[in-house]
């Protein structure tokens, strides 16, 4: 059996471009790739690394859509009107925009009023 310190010492001694040509002549000797391995045993590990490293962030910007302005069209439109200060027409044609943002990143307590508002008039609201 061989000396396996030998063989690491010599092995150790090979400059980068040695290791390589040699890593393609086994390779090719007994029919394997060296580079799965590596890849498959260095993706989990990479993936559990970024997983803690990257703490969850809370949502802080809000989009308040209207999904369906319902049976009470005008009092949608009053309330659109009250929270984002557009004139009649315009607040008209935002209530028949289907999937209409009515109002854009904006923080979770002003969404969220909104949607309550907007309900309470009638319409189907979504916050994205």
């Amino acid at each position: 059996m061989a000396d396996l310190e030998k063989l690491m010492d010599e092995l150790s001694t090979l400059s980068v471009l040695e290791a390589a040509q040699l890593t393609k002549l086994l390779e090719e000797k007994w029919g394997v790739s060296a580079a799965a391995p590596v890849a498959m045993a260095a993706l989990p590990a990479a993936g559990a690394a970024a997983a803690a490293a990257a703490p969850v962030e809370e949502k802080t910007e809000f989009t308040v859509v209207l999904k369906d302005v319902g049976p009470k069209k005008i009092e949608v439109i009053k309330v659109i009107r009250q929270l984002t200060n557009l004139g009649l027409k315009e607040a008209k044609d935002l209530a028949e925009t289907p999937s209409a943002k009515v109002l854009e990143a904006v923080a979770k307590e002003a969404a969220e009023d909104a949607k309550k508002k907007l309900t309470e008039a009638g319409a189907t609201i979504d916050l994205t």
